[in-house]
């Protein structure tokens, strides 16, 4: 007969301090690099993150300078209007021309073929601030002339479409970074506490808990953003929203960590501390929390794509953030009606980037979620 021995949780908290965790990082690394998907989240968010930060380095045109509205995108070109090739890519720029829309009445456009813009990378172009510092006018790619170049078109005010979308997750990521942080902290705090005093204190907290996850969310954003002045500075705007969105969100993660806490502390380990005299502080943030941070790492990951996908929806109701500002949920402010979408597809262009980012986030959770768990 055969005793199956159950293994203890793992403990990052060991004899040795630092060289535990040391062993337990190398560990989660170690199964994260076996998971396809998690390396493929994982290069998609530096990616984002890189982006966002240098936001004005990989924008090829300034997001607020204006041409033709409603163009579309221009296609890198390897032959010339001849149909000679060469190995220097290069872009015709969409210019107005004398013929009219006989549905629209607009001025038909199409590719200029008689000035041809030549592709390079590192080129010269508008100037802005790297890391908001150092003043330069260096990007990535784009025109060697430093003349203006759309890949993805522009919106109907004649801007930039991929300029203003690279911009546009500085906003987006900001908002979902600020807002997980705060609802991590808070609902950690809040689930580790009620979950390990528990009794009439652990009753009271969840009652709240309850009352905070049944409010209907939805109504109450489109309330407040009536009571929000349009003439109201944008900082403030901004802060509002990521202020309303924490304190509704911190509950979910209060219960999971709560349900973690309440098995946590019935273990032996945290009774053995509890014989000895230690203080309940220190039998919580660093006997039980250390056991419930895979998890909370792993609803991070799991959190920041829910509050792109939020932020997308509100701005494109209008509530999330306010021009001058830029983010992809206001961008989608334009794809309101059915025939700006069937005429120029284009500006559905922020779409992608919160499709990417959301698989990118949810597929490094997944990778996470089997990296973290000690068994």
């Amino acid at each position: 007969m055969h005793m199956q021995i159950q293994q203890p949780p793992l403990v990052i908290e060991t004899v040795n301090g630092k060289r535990g965790n040391e062993r337990y990082i190398a560990l989660v690394w170690r199964r994260l690099k076996r998971s396809w998907t998690g390396m493929i989240g994982l290069v998609l968010v530096c990616l984002l993150l890189v982006m966002a930060i240098f936001a004005g380095f990989f924008a090829p045109v300034d997001p607020m300078q204006t041409d033709i509205g409603f163009a579309p995108p221009e296609a890198i070109r390897f032959f010339d209007k001849d149909g000679n090739f060469s190995l220097r890519p290069r872009t015709y720029p969409i210019a107005e021309t004398e013929e009219l829309d006989p549905v629209t009445f607009q001025p038909v456009v199409g590719p200029d073929y008689d000035n041809p813009r030549l592709l390079g990378f590192f080129v010269k172009g508008f100037d802005y601030k790297l890391l908001g510092i150092i003043p330069t006018n260096r990007h990535f790619f784009g025109t060697s002339d430093g003349q203006p170049v759309h890949f993805l078109g522009t919106d109907k005010f004649g801007r930039d479409v991929l300029s203003r979308a690279i911009y546009g997750s500085r906003i987006s990521l900001m908002i979902a970074l600020i807002v997980v942080s705060i609802v991590t902290v808070v609902g950690t705090t809040v689930g580790l506490v009620s979950g390990y005093f528990g009794g009439r204190f652990d009753a009271w907290t969840q009652r709240f808990v309850e009352l905070v996850l049944a409010f209907p969310q939805l109504p109450l954003y489109l309330a407040l953003s009536s009571l929000i002045p349009v003439t109201a500075p944008t900082n403030i705007f901004l802060g509002f929203v990521i202020i309303v969105m924490s304190a509704l969100g911190w509950a979910q993660m209060s219960r999971e960590v709560r349900g973690k806490t309440l098995a946590l502390a019935r273990i032996e380990y945290v009774r053995a501390a509890l014989a000895v005299g230690a203080s309940d502080r220190r039998i919580i943030f660093q006997h039980i929390f250390p056991n419930v941070m895979s998890h909370v790492i792993v609803a991070v990951t799991i959190a920041i794509p829910h509050i792109v996908l939020l932020e997308s929806f509100l701005g494109f109701l209008g509530f999330a953030v306010k021009p001058p500002l830029i983010s992809w949920g206001l961008m989608l402010q334009d794809t309101a009606t059915y025939s700006v979408i069937g005429s120029y597809p284009w500006i559905l262009t922020p779409v992608a980037f919160v499709l990417v980012t959301v698989f990118a986030f949810n597929a490094l959770g997944d990778g996470l979620r089997d990296a973290v768990d000690p068994y």
